[in-house]
């Protein structure tokens, strides 16, 4: 076997790897589901943001100022916990914040209806871009999603084994978390028939003269009435068939068993794994995974920032772990700056050390360079599910709880370990894992500095000679 057999067999491999990668993160429905989310996420991460306020600063018994777990404010000004919790300041603090959570309203809990508007205008806009009018898209969008969702059903009475028929009022529950893939499949199909039927011209043609936006109405008349009409005969099929509607349909069938698998420790490595796998190949992996974790982890997200739920697997969690820990980031820079005598490397961490410290990672990625570096394969692919597991630990054993508030990622580590926890053991678990993730590259840095034994002697001759 030659001795370039190994390179070649690696170059074919990266080649190959990255056509592969390319096409599916090119793929138009995978772009258009991610879009969706990140444009959603706008609304989530507000709310996240309103609820880490009100858990974190304002909750008058458990946050960190006023609260047990914190500084316990409210013990010191009242004297004991049973004296603050009749003050009028501790009732103060609670109205507002129960007027903070009232931000979930308009948020979280009509997740799955924000989506049947966003996902309408994108599927609209990515794939029938010719339309002029691209919102009438997304009005027969809600329309196909409300005429699936069901009007009379039945309320199961807490703690009770009671129920009762309430009629002719929606299910709330399909507007939340409970009705994603219903919101995505629905509007996606009725936009997608309702553009088919334009195409087909099964539309009433009026004079030149006639108004474009009254003329506009007119068209659409046939083609979203047959459209209209296909989910209202759907819904009696479902109905007929399964007795549920189409949204408590998909619910069984799709997103329960997707839901189920995303919680698996299986689903978990192979994620944190190929996240870091595509960001060594210099494929952002958000273009595969966005749209993975906007149908799974992300409604674990918003269910545990509405306290329905303590899912330990969701983004807010991946964010706490990994990328806000710096597995990305600050680790390599560190390593390098500790371990590495190479003046080239070191110049170019002090350049991404300022970037790095807000978890900002290609200066260092990109400027090294790690990407497509042999040398760094391991420790770059290895440090994030190393860390995510390291906080799935400390989680497993109670040290730290599931993560509820939503924190922005670029939010430097150890104060962002404070903020998704709300507490002193959320940053220790930062710390942990940014100095495992640290130690895992130096070994990789001091082989760097043999391999380039050569260009540091030049380098300190250089020094000698200045």
């Amino acid at each position: 076997m030659s001795s370039n057999s190994t390179p070649l067999g690696l170059k074919k491999f990266e080649n190959g790897f990255i056509k592969i990668a390319g096409k599916i993160s090119g793929n138009r429905l995978l772009l258009t589901l991610r879009d969706t989310f990140v444009l959603v996420a706008a609304t989530t991460m507000i709310a996240g943001f309103g609820i880490m306020i009100q858990n974190v600063i304002v909750d008058p018994m458990n946050g960190l100022i006023f609260g047990k777990q914190g500084l316990q404010l409210g013990r010191l000004i009242s004297g004991s916990w049973a004296a603050w919790q009749q003050s009028g300041f501790e009732h103060g603090l609670q109205t507002v914040a129960n007027l903070i959570a009232l931000i979930s309203n308009g948020t979280l809990s009509i997740f799955a209806l924000l989506l049947v508007v966003i996902f309408s205008w994108e599927v609209s806009t990515r794939f029938f871009s010719n339309r002029t009018e691209h919102m009438t898209d997304v009005l027969f969008g809600l329309a196909a999603f409300f005429i699936s969702i069901p009007w009379n059903f039945q309320y199961a009475i807490p703690n009770t084994k009671k129920t009762i028929d309430v009629l002719n009022y929606i299910d709330t529950q399909y507007l939340g978390t409970q009705g994603v893939f219903a919101a995505i499949l629905i509007s996606g199909c009725a936009v997608w028939l309702y553009n088919k039927l334009m195409e087909r011209n099964f539309t009433i043609k009026l004079p030149d003269s006639v108004p474009p936006a009254v003329a506009q109405s007119f068209s659409s008349l046939i083609p979203g009435s047959i459209t209209l009409g296909v989910f209202i005969v759907l819904t009696g099929i479902s109905t007929a068939c399964t007795g549920k509607t189409m949204p408590a349909l998909f619910l069984s069938v799709l997103q329960t068993p997707a839901l189920a698998i995303s919680k698996t420790n299986a689903f978990a490595f192979v994620s944190q794994f190929t996240w870091s796998l595509l960001q060594w190949f210099g494929i952002h992996p958000t273009s595969i995974w966005g749209a993975i974790f906007g149908m799974t982890w992300t409604i674990n997200d918003t269910q545990n920032m509405l306290g329905q739920a303590h899912h330990i697997f969701s983004t807010l969690f991946m964010n706490f772990s990994t990328i806000a820990a710096g597995t990305f980031s600050l680790s390599p820079v560190l390593a390098i700056l500790i371990a590495s005598k190479r003046v080239a490397a070191r110049k170019i961490t002090k350049v991404a050390l300022l970037p790095a410290i807000f978890n900002i990672s290609e200066p260092i990625t990109f400027g090294l360079p790690i990407v497509l570096n042999p040398i760094y394969f391991i420790p770059f692919v290895i440090a994030q599910p190393l860390a995510f597991y390291i906080g799935y630990f400390f989680t497993k054993i109670g040290f730290i709880a599931p993560i509820v508030n939503n924190v922005p990622w670029t939010v430097p580590t150890l104060l962002s370990g404070l903020l998704y926890t709300g507490n002193i053991r959320g940053v220790i678990v930062q710390a942990v894992c940014l100095a495992v993730t640290t130690l895992l590259y130096i070994p990789f840095v001091r082989m760097d500095n043999k391999i380039n034994a050569d260009a540091i002697a030049m380098d300190e001759m250089d020094k000698a000679n200045a």
